[in-house]
């Protein structure tokens, strides 16, 4: 099996937990929502192949929800506190819509950025059509009023409306309890989701609600354990789909991941360390997720309170391992990328002693592909710059010696690391220039800047580029190329 290759499930599981990061939501809240979304289902007389579909939407609701950050950051500032304001508003339709009222377009733009990447997660995930068609009109509602293509009624899924009416009862009962939770599904009964499905949670909810937390397996009768056994997928989607938070992460964890498994070889590990440093690398900025991208793009010092935030991101991902299955182990490699042999690392602030060699390699990959890249608060440096900077943090103390000239011997790639060969003939070079740039978050000015051709000439190139890619916005244009191997 390919290194990168792991069970659908588990991506699916952390793809979910991202989401409620990204959301301001406790970790637990899509499984919750997916168990509800099942129960749903099989009370509205669906069957296995139906029921299924609730399941899984309502587990990758918030699946692309990484993809609009940037702009929910320009909006409301604190992307993952906005985000929970919305889901929290009691409003007779959409929490979403109403809390984007006065902001122009901000709804449909929104939307349509998140359910394209939700959707094209799906089908990289291998999905169904019918969970793909889901997945790209999770904003839709039964009075039209909805996004992204305004469908009402029958034209919308019905699992769509199901994972709406599951999340919101999870969420409105833990904010406002059960009584109140009912009677604002009933408010939106009619407008948001179907007054039949609507009944029908607020007849049930009470024995589901404590039916769940007699199930802390979430082994419910719409459970996808068995449905998705056997069924494998790439991990490197789950990668992509995290740096999607911030443009300027763009590629950031593969890289990570190359970096280490090559230092790993290095260093003579076997087989199943380069697996799971390779791994860990390609999740280990799951966390980060939790953070709002205003704290990420600050470009001087920050203050205290938004460095605990920071501080928490390794913990964040380390608590995924509770998630993940397979990926457990992995998870808590990951959570010890910013943990210094000297112990002025974070969040355990551990020792050399306390950090296994997956660890420290695994810091330092991170650390030297990050000097690479430029950031909002600093240039790139140069590939020797980089290195001579990390060896003399390595003889500081900050960092493994060994690992760090392991990892600057330029060790040979691992045969097998990419799935996926660069497809040079979909787009020309100068379209990948194109591409690369707006990748990063750059607009069609500072791209035209950059390769010195007009602004028009550039909307030419975006517009060729999502017609190859058969996307629409930057987010999706920029998973499909990272995928492909065209970034």
């Amino acid at each position: 099996m390919n290194v990168s290759t792991v069970p659908l499930l588990d991506v699916i599981r952390s793809l979910a937990f991202v989401g409620d990061l990204a959301m301001g939501q406790p970790t637990d809240h899509s499984p919750r929502a997916a168990w509800l979304a099942g129960q749903l289902a099989r009370a509205a007389g669906a069957d296995d192949i139906d029921c299924r579909e609730a399941t899984t939407v309502a587990l990758l609701r918030w699946s692309g929800c990484t993809a609009n950050a940037p702009e929910f950051a320009q909006l409301f500032g604190d992307d993952v506190s906005g985000r929970k304001a919305l889901l929290a508003i009691q409003s007779p339709g959409s929490g979403f819509r109403s809390g984007t009222r006065h902001k122009g377009s901000a709804f449909l733009s929104l939307s349509r950025i998140h359910c394209e990447v939700a959707g094209d997660i799906a089908v990289q995930l291998g999905l169904d059509e019918a969970t793909q068609f889901a997945l790209r009109h999770l904003f839709e509602s039964h009075d039209g009023s909805g996004a992204p293509d305004g469908l009402r009624g029958e034209q919308v899924p019905a699992s769509v409306y199901m994972a709406a009416l599951a999340g919101d009862l999870d969420i409105f009962n833990r904010l406002y309890g059960l009584e109140q939770a009912c009677k604002l599904i009933g408010q939106r009964a009619g407008a948001l989701y179907p007054q039949a499905l609507a009944s029908l949670v607020v007849a049930h909810a009470s024995r589901w609600l404590m039916a769940l937390d007699d199930d802390p397996t979430l082994s419910g009768p719409c459970s996808l354990d068995a449905a998705f056994a056997d069924r494998t997928t790439s991990l490197e989607i789950l990668a992509h789909v995290i740096d999607l938070k911030l443009p300027w992460m763009t590629g950031y964890s593969r890289a990570v991941a190359q970096l280490a498994s090559n230092a790993a070889l290095e260093l003579g590990l076997g087989a199943p360390g380069q697996q799971k440093v390779y791994r860990a690398a390609l999740i280990h900025g799951m966390g980060r997720a939790a953070v709002p991208n205003m704290i990420w793009e600050t470009p001087g010092k920050l203050a205290e309170s938004a460095w605990e935030r920071v501080r928490l991101v390794p913990y964040w991902t380390g608590r995924a391992a509770r998630q993940i299955g397979s990926l457990a182990g992995e998870a808590e490699i990951a959570s010890y990328a910013y943990e210094r042999p000297d112990g002025s690392g974070y969040f355990r602030e551990a020792r050399a002693d306390g950090i296994s060699i997956e660890g420290r390699i695994l810091a330092a990959a991170a650390a030297l592909a990050a000097l690479r890249v430029a950031r909002p608060w600093r240039d790139a440096f140069a590939e020797d710059a980089a290195g001579s900077l990390l060896m003399a943090e390595a003889t500081a103390g900050r960092y493994d010696v060994d690992v760090v000239r392991a990892l600057l011997n330029k060790a040979r790639p691992v045969k097998g690391r990419v799935p996926t060969a660069p497809l040079t003939s979909l787009l020309s070079e100068r379209e990948r220039d194109v591409l690369r740039w707006i990748s990063l978050g750059a607009s069609n000015k500072v791209v035209a800047q950059k390769l010195s051709i007009s602004p028009s000439t550039v909307r030419t190139h975006v517009e060729s580029v999502f017609r190859k890619l058969e996307c629409t916005t930057r987010a999706a244009a920029t998973l499909k190329a990272t995928q492909l191997g065209l970034l």
